[in-house]
């Protein structure tokens, strides 16, 4: 029985992988198909690429969806950081449950109900104070703060239960202030789920179509509000190669991610044994 079920699991497993990635094995191959028609094949290219690279549009697109997806990435991960630590080392407080509720609401939320209501929102502001003038590059930025921070949260909060306080107590025994325990022990611990947080809301970014779409003004198209629209209109060579693009960027992000998470790893099991003899 146990050799059916693991032959079961492989095979879940194995079904999952090529659900996953079989699809974008093909998309980098047709992104170098010589043919205008994506089905059909017409002998190897790079002149979808060259079109790419020549495109004004494209880049612009590229560089406001990157432009807002550093800094929705940096100011979620700060808010967001500081929002787990609330949660989770300053203990009871007045209005906990509340703010917690109202930190993982955008984790529940459809976005197309976010998108509306930041939308009104905006249109409430300018009506008010006159802010914004126009939507786009500064709105879009907002909204994505606003979802990301609540997923950056998640991951320190989750981080912080799995550290413990065994070092940061050992710190204080010896006499260290909270701001130095802060900075010198409990920053460097939490700076894996910092980056982890900072990717994935820069991803969270770059991969929003619907809360963009509401909140955006004329001339102002982020990647997949590009991508969305000239899809519209049929499956077109070039976005295969601009996909393609993108997936070798993320790619190297995320490696480069989980090579200095297994640094930080193997630093925080030496610290763990030093702090466990500090204590005995």
């Amino acid at each position: 029985m146990l050799q059916g079920r693991s032959k079961f699991l492989t095979f879940m497993l194995f079904a999952g992988f090529i659900f996953l990635y079989v699809p974008m094995i093909l998309l980098i191959i047709y992104s170098f198909n010589y043919s205008k028609l994506v089905p059909v094949w017409g002998g190897w290219s790079t002149r979808w690429y060259k079109e790419l690279f020549e495109s004004p549009e494209v880049w612009e697109a590229v560089s406001l969806s990157l432009q807002i997806a550093f800094i929705n990435a940096t100011f979620a991960t700060v808010l967001g950081t500081l929002a787990g630590l609330a949660m989770v080392r300053f203990g009871r407080f007045r209005g906990r449950t509340i703010f917690g509720g109202m930190l993982v609401a955008p984790l529940v939320m459809p976005e197309v109900i976010t998108g509306l209501s930041l939308l009104v929102f905006f249109i409430s502001l300018k009506e008010l104070i006159g802010w914004p003038a126009e939507r786009g590059f500064t709105t879009i930025t907002i909204a994505h703060i606003t979802f990301s921070l609540a997923y950056v949260a998640v991951i320190i909060q989750a981080r912080l239960t799995g550290i413990g306080e065994t070092l940061e107590e050992a710190a204080s025994d010896l006499g260290a202030k909270p701001f130095k325990v802060m900075k010198a022990i409990t920053l460097p611990r939490l700076a894996p789920g910092m980056l982890s947080g900072w990717l994935l809301a820069f991803t969270l970014s770059l991969d929003d179509l619907v809360i963009a779409s509401f909140v955006t003004g004329p001339g102002a198209n982020t990647l997949p509000i590009l991508i969305f629209s000239r899809i519209r209109l049929g499956l077109r060579p070039d976005i295969n190669a601009l996909a393609t693009i993108i997936i070798i960027f993320v790619a190297v992000l995320v490696s480069l991610a989980a090579y200095l998470m297994f640094r930080q790893q193997k630093r925080e099991i030496m610290d763990h044994k030093m702090a466990q003899s500090i204590k005995s």
